[in-house]
């Protein structure tokens, strides 16, 4: 308790939007928030009822499913970039993790797989690059998984890392920024350790999902049973 209101006389809580003195988000700013309901098919890019990927789309390689915790608007945005380019606050990472645990334990579908893959679950990190791990020092996926992980109570791995520097997906098409992440990934450490496994990749922002399925293809490929995808906020 003392540690806490330590770190709150040295960083006091803001409204990423407003600036209200108080917290992370002042009730007026938070109410502006919404859970995302509207899931898509990361393979088509087509809606998807339940998040999973369509038996049309689904193939021995690709993703089984994306879910994500709220809608992509300028308030989420704003709790994005304070915590990928501010300082970093460890309070910001529980207020992100918690909102994003609570949007997953109310989706009837995440629930199922969970409860079907028992004690084979692990979440992964999509890895940074080298030189944006060090410029950052903290990689914002690694946060959330680990929080996910304690949340759960599955194990959390960095399983992944980029083997090649890839430009920004900023303003880049889907078929640019598939190109962009091809072969940018390869299983690292504890590989023996994910044969048949279930995986579920974690990011901040999921926009077309190129990303998450260019892990997912490595993860397969190297024995993987099924991978999902989990991110903050999904760009609309």
């Amino acid at each position: 308790m003392l540690m806490a209101n330590l770190l709150d006389i040295l960083f006091p809580k803001y409204c990423v939007n407003c600036k209200k003195f108080g917290d992370f988000l002042c009730p007026n700013c938070f109410s502006r928030l919404s859970f995302d309901t509207k899931n898509i098919c990361l393979v088509c890019g087509k809606p998807s009822y339940d998040g999973i990927t369509h038996p049309v789309c689904k193939g021995r390689n690709r993703i089984d499913g994306s879910f994500t915790g709220v809608v992509f608007n300028g308030i989420s945005k704003k709790l994005i970039y304070q915590f990928k380019y501010k300082p970093y606050l460890s309070n910001l990472s529980f207020f992100l993790t918690d909102l994003l645990y609570e949007s997953l334990i109310q989706n009837e579908e995440f629930n199922k797989i969970l409860s079907l893959s028992k004690d084979d679950i692990v979440f992964v990190p999509i890895p940074l690059s080298a030189a944006k791990l060090r410029k950052r020092g903290y990689n914002q996926a690694e946060i959330l998984a680990k929080g996910l992980s304690r949340k759960f109570g599955f194990p959390c791995l960095n399983l992944l890392k980029r083997v090649r520097e890839t430009k920004s997906q900023v303003g880049l098409n889907k078929k640019e920024r598939k190109e962009n992440v091809s072969g940018a990934f390869e299983i690292i450490n504890h590989k023996s350790l994910i044969i048949n496994h279930n995986i579920i990749l974690v990011d901040d922002v999921l926009t077309t999902g190129s990303t998450f399925s260019e892990a997912s293809s490595v993860l397969k490929r190297g024995g993987v049973s099924k991978v999902w995808a989990v991110a903050f906020a999904r760009e609309q």
